[in-house]
């Protein structure tokens, strides 16, 4: 491993600033960030995790006992334990291929566990498909935007609203009362979530036409109208800019706020991770080596040696 590449981990973790820029926008990004994101206190519950304070007299949102999957002779997620706090913001890091997305995939059953338990707000979810584990209260988003892209923006909404508001086929068929009050209610359903993200006056753009950020943010929003207790994030900052990721670091935390639920995201971008997140579980080969605050993690000499290889760990601390 290269000089620069120790020295880029070290950027990244050091104090979670700005992204690479001059030094008095990183310096300026870092003071800005600590002023509006104070460290969250975090205290101990079993199962060796840690979850905020203000979530700890109540029963975790997400909680996976000795959770696995093995694919023919390969073990890819094997012994994973986790907690998550009902309103907290979770991170899950590790090198690529660690496993991440494959425990994304567990939680939303596109992958059925070949053992252990996840139980979503105190249910197990042993018997549930990817649509009942939805109107469970699990919503994702992907690695890869999957919007409709030539449908509008708002229509893309409304699908996400399609388990929330009930119309009978009758009502619909025939045009009935019920119909048109819950197209009423789709509409303004729609406008409201969007408006969270500012995006109310897009509502009839059509989803394709727009800039990367702005698909990225609709496809969030698309996942809150499902009414979710926990959002899963793969990767939201990818592809974004500088001041893009800003932004969505911002609306995160106001997404945790306005909804009161809980967030786990996937994410390479450690300025947003260490930014934002309150507990940080560290994933390589399919298990989770290290578990705490943003500033444990920062010092774990196992995530360290994860990301570097042991012999540029050993030559980075000289």
């Amino acid at each position: 491993m290269s000089k620069d590449v120790r020295g880029t981990y070290k950027a990244q973790s050091a104090a979670a600033g700005a992204r690479s820029g001059s030094p008095k926008a990183s310096e300026a990004a870092e003071s800005s960030r600590k002023e509006r994101r104070p460290r969250t206190k975090m205290v101990p519950v079993p199962s060796e995790s840690i979850i905020p304070e203000r979530d700890a007299g109540k029963s975790p949102v997400l909680e996976c006992r000795h959770l696995g999957i093995d694919f023919g002779g390969l073990r890819a997620v094997d012994d994973f334990n986790l907690m998550v706090g009902r309103t907290e913001i979770a991170g899950l890091i590790g090198p690529n291929g660690a496993g991440k997305t494959t425990v994304f995939n567990l939680l939303t059953k596109v992958y059925q566990p070949t053992r252990g338990t996840i139980l979503l707000d105190g249910m197990d979810t042993a018997s549930m498909d990817t649509a009942k584990v939805s109107q469970a209260g699990i919503a994702r988003t992907f690695q890869n935007i999957r919007l409709f892209g030539s449908l509008t923006v708002e229509e893309n909404v409304r699908i996400g609203l399609h388990t929330q508001i009930p119309c009978g086929m009758w009502s619909g068929m025939f045009r009935l009362p019920r119909h048109w009050l819950s197209e009423k209610e789709f509409h303004d359903r729609s406008l409201e979530l969007l408006d969270v993200f500012n995006m109310a006056d897009n509502a009839n753009d059509i989803a394709g036409s727009l800039p990367y950020g702005a698909q990225r943010r609709l496809e969030i929003v698309r996942a809150l109208a499902t009414n979710p207790k926990l959002l899963l994030l793969d990767e939201p900052a990818a592809g974004m800019n500088p001041s893009e990721t800003a932004e969505l670091m911002d609306n995160i935390v106001r997404i945790r706020d306005t909804f009161g639920i809980a967030i786990l995201l996937i994410e390479h971008d450690m300025d947003l991770v260490m930014g934002i997140c309150e507990g940080i579980a560290v994933l390589n080969f399919g298990k989770i080596i290290a578990k705490g605050t943003p500033e444990q993690i920062q010092n774990n000499p196992q995530v360290i040696e994860a990301y570097l290889g042991k012999q540029d760990a050993e030559q980075g601390g000289e």
